[in-house]
Formats: structure tokens, C-alpha cells, sequence
């Protein structure tokens, strides 16, 4: 049942709404801001390093990555960004056989940015870095190849 007030008792009742709303508005008034101002500000700019910005397989300092082609990033991407093509050569030290990377293609225009692909991937073999300027002519441009042997 709907409460019944007096003509005083919603007058005053109005009236600390509307107190309470100035005090959030007063309070967000002199809290510092936030924004940058982008791109004045490319030499000073930070960004966070839990951004997600373009995926990348970084190496070793002898320019191997850490890919061994499983296909579980492939697998857990939800939209199909990454295609892995990968050979099984003979291992020569082993005798068996093993699967070696080919091409690792990664979409970025159909990426959602999720990490799940980051987060299947046992070796640590991808990684998002912190680029954000991604703006192209030709949607073409936006398809990588991430091993670069």
C-alpha cells in the first residue's frame, strides 16, 4: 500500500532528495579528473597494463616464440579470429614426430578483445599489448601474421 504523505511531509521530502543529489554532484565537482587529453598528450600518456589492445607473440633473444601450434587458442576463441596452420615434421634428436608452426593469423577488426585465447594458452605463447591506435582504410590491413619466421 502506497504511503500517503502531507503536503509538508512531501515538501520536505523533496527537498532531501534534492540535498542528497547536490551533495553527490558537489562531491564529483572537486574530485580530480580523469581525462586525457589525447593526442596532445602521446609523449606522456600511460596506459594501464591491463589494457587489451592488439595481440602479439613476443619472442626470445633469439627470435624463437613459444607457439607449439596445440590449437587451444584457436579453439577457445569464441568468434573465429585466430587461424593456426601448422606441419608435423619428424623430430631428428627424438625420432618422433612433432608439430611445428607454420602461420599464425590473427584477425583484429573480428576480435571482441575477450583474452580467452590468451588464458587457454599453456606456454604463455601470446600475450595483448598496450597499442591502442588501430584505425585503418582497409579492414584487409587488419589481418595479421603474428610469427614472423
Amino acid at each position: 500500500m502506497k504511503e500517503r504523505r502531507s503536503y509538508l511531509g512531501g515538501l520536505l521530502h523533496g527537498i532531501n532528495t534534492l540535498l542528497t543529489g547536490m551533495k553527490v554532484t558537489g562531491r564529483e565537482f572537486f574530485t580530480p579528473k580523469v581525462t586525457e587529453q589525447y593526442p596532445e598528450n602521446r609523449a606522456t600518456l600511460e596506459i594501464s597494463p591491463r589494457f587489451r589492445g592488439r595481440l602479439t607473440m613476443p619472442v626470445d633473444a633469439e627470435g624463437n616464440n613459444k607457439c607449439i601450434a596445440c590449437g587451444l587458442c584457436q579453439m577457445a576463441c569464441p568468434n573465429d579470429t585466430i587461424h593456426i596452420t601448422s606441419e608435423t615434421i619428424l623430430d631428428e634428436s627424438t625420432g618422433k614426430k612433432k608439430k611445428v608452426l607454420v602461420k599464425y593469423e590473427y584477425d583484429l577488426g573480428a576480435c571482441m578483445f575477450c583474452q580467452l585465447c590468451v588464458n587457454a594458452c599453456p606456454h604463455h605463447a601470446i600475450e595483448f599489448s598496450t597499442e591502442f591506435e588501430n584505425a585503418v582504410f582497409d579492414r584487409n590491413t587488419l589481418v595479421q601474421t603474428l610469427n614472423k619466421k
